[in-house]
């Protein structure tokens, strides 16, 4: 034979007779406490730099909602001013519209000034200027004095009865409504 003989093998049951004793035992168990420990460390750190990575993406969102805001804001401002300039305009518009075409059945009268109201069947004049708690209108011919509020009966024919309301009056002219309708049967 010859001098080299090849190693000897363990045998199959040397594997169990190394953790079997008791200080192999505790390698062992410290060896799986320390790489639990480890992977829960790691685990914690790479969590903690996830969750910062996020939180930083978070900060620049809401830099930019905020910014964004801001900027609404500043629109709502400027709608809120332009509603405001348009809503003086219409006012203003409205005004000069009602100057022109006042409400149905509604009539300036300027001093020694006569209207053909009430669908032809009343003629209203000024007569005069205007007192300082009263005026004198003129309806058909007939002179009649009124206050700002007063309504007057007017009867131009049996079958028509007609309203004259003094709506207000100054010294230059007067507001009065005027309307007619049929009699009402008895």
């Amino acid at each position: 034979m010859s001098d080299r003989t090849p190693p000897a093998r363990p045998a199959a049951g040397s594997a169990r007779r190394l953790f079997a004793t008791p200080e192999s035992r505790i390698v062992l168990v410290a060896a799986c406490v320390i790489t639990i420990l480890g992977i829960l460390i790691g685990g914690y750190f790479y969590g903690a730099y996830l969750s910062a990575r996020d939180l930083g993406g978070r900060d620049v969102t809401i830099e930019e909602l905020r910014s964004e805001n801001q900027k609404q804001k500043r629109r709502i401002d400027e709608f809120s001013a332009q509603l405001t300039s348009l809503q003086a305009k219409l006012a203003g518009v409205q005004g000069a519209l009602d100057a022109i075409m006042p409400q149905a059945n509604t009539y300036n009268i300027s001093a020694n000034q006569s209207l053909i109201v009430g669908d032809g069947r009343l003629t209203i004049g000024l007569v005069g200027s205007p007192a300082n708690e009263s005026i004198t209108l003129d309806i058909n011919g007939r002179p009649q004095v009124a206050s700002a509020g007063q309504v007057i009966a007017v009867a131009p024919d049996p079958a028509t009865n007609c309203q004259v309301q003094v709506q207000s009056f100054d010294m230059f002219k007067a507001v009065v409504t005027a309307t007619c309708a049929g009699a009402k049967a008895k």
